[in-house]
């Protein structure tokens, strides 16, 4: 059952100095895995960035009952990628075992915006924008986890209750000294960029959430490592176990050298389509490929596979995930009739309307702008030249098209092939 703790607005503080916690669910449920506490922690240590520590995390393990396994998301967008799925899929292990998955949305801490990792301050955005993207963030997450079996919580219903005095209370806990040690912070100072005294607020309002939930393990990315150490420190100010921190790494992008990111034009995104899903994957390098199988699936590669089977399979798997397993195999069908059979005029391709082409197309340009438009790469122009236009990759009906500034104007019906594994078709 899902759950979500509205705000009390009745509840009173005797103590001022108090700080209010959340109520947690009674009664958890028993915990029955079917793997032993050192075959879970085999399992759920597995192509993580860093556990501190795995011997905390086996004494969990060992206690018998379902661990409280916290990931918070600020939903700042109102989409999500597979790069936001890496926290999401070892949430979905550790609830496969029998844990309690606990989702916190950061509806407060998202109009602030957390600092990890950015060079400057973030816009803000108001609190309608934030429950708006929440409502799409989490109905795409629940393509990943189990739906009745997801507690979520708001950070809102505790951070809109507190005064100002319980706000001190909490800065108290934590030092100047202790937020410069953070590795942007301190590039930002260095390069003269400002830092907004709100952001320095983010670490520990993440933190007391840790409190409030009574998390074991928080998930995060290696972005937030130092977020979720403020937060085993104020478990044990509050008398509480202290959270297991466990960070994922950062996914690269289909470039295979960035960080996935909407504004690299690198991503998958989990609303994408299911054609354009799977063929944007079959994309994916084959040195990547074992890590997307660990990361995104939670599987080890077959090494004995061969490299093209197991991207097919790799590319069917995520797509039936994320939109049933007959759109996976429809896609992969789609993908051998459009590659494997050369079979462009029978196979659903990506359309591109003519009315919204540039002006002044030439092979350079439309290559770029189907690569753009149809798959969400962005490619140099330098690339596109040597990598895919003067050797033969891009055609147009079947002809090639080997000079980057050569005039094209397509027509309705026409098919580009611009790669071995990416077509579109004009309409």
């Amino acid at each position: 059952m899902i759950t979500r703790h509205p705000p009390n607005s009745t509840q009173e503080f005797p103590n001022p100095e108090s700080i209010p916690h959340f109520s947690l669910p009674p009664h958890p449920r028993p915990l029955t895995p079917s793997l032993t506490p050192e075959q879970q922690l085999s399992h759920l240590s597995a192509g993580t960035a860093k556990v501190l520590s795995e011997k905390e995390l086996l004494e969990k393990l060992k206690l018998g009952r379902p661990l409280r396994v916290k990931l918070g998301v600020d939903p700042t967008a109102p989409d999500i990628h597979f790069g936001h799925t890496v926290a999401l899929e070892k949430l979905r292990q550790f609830q496969l075992l029998g844990h309690q998955a606990v989702l916190l949305i950061g509806d407060f801490t998202a109009t602030i915006g957390d600092p990890s990792g950015r060079s400057a301050t973030r816009p803000p955005l108001s609190r309608d924008e934030v429950l708006a993207n929440a409502e799409t963030y989490t109905e795409q997450a629940f393509k990943i986890l189990d739906r009745e079996k997801t507690e979520i919580v708001y950070n809102g219903d505790w951070f809109r209750k507190m005064n100002y005095e319980q706000i001190l209370n909490l800065n108290a806990r934590v030092t100047l000294q202790q937020m410069l040690q953070r590795e942007d912070f301190r590039n930002r100072i260095e390069s003269g960029q400002e830092i907004r005294l709100h952001e320095l607020q983010y670490p520990v309002m993440q933190g007391w959430d840790s409190v409030e939930i009574r998390a074991d393990v928080e998930l995060g990315g290696t972005d937030q490592l130092f977020n979720i150490l403020v937060g085993r420190d104020m478990q044990k100010d509050e008398g509480q176990p202290q959270q297991v921190v466990m960070v994922m790494p950062l996914l690269e992008g289909l470039d295979g050298v960035k960080k996935m990111s909407k504004s690299y034009g690198n991503y998958i995104g989990v609303n994408d389509p299911a054609i354009e899903m799977f063929g944007k994957l079959m994309s994916v390098s084959d040195e990547l490929m074992a890590r997307y199988y660990t990361l995104l699936l939670g599987e080890k590669l077959d090494s004995s596979a061969h490299p093209m089977d197991a991207k097919k399979a790799l590319a069917e798997k995520l797509t039936s995930r994320y939109h049933g397993s007959e759109e996976g195999i429809s896609a992969r069908s789609d993908w051998d009739t459009r590659f494997s059979k050369k079979d462009l005029n029978s196979a659903e391709l990506p359309e591109l309307p003519i009315s919204e082409l540039p002006a002044g197309l030439t092979v350079l340009i439309l290559t770029s702008y189907a690569f753009k438009i149809a798959f969400g790469m962005e490619k140099s122009n330098g690339e596109l030249r040597k990598q895919f236009i003067t050797v033969g990759s891009v055609q147009l009906n079947g002809e090639k098209q080997t000079d980057p500034t050569s005039a094209i104007s397509p027509a309705p019906g026409d098919t580009l092939k611009i790669s071995k594994k990416h077509a579109v078709r004009f309409v």
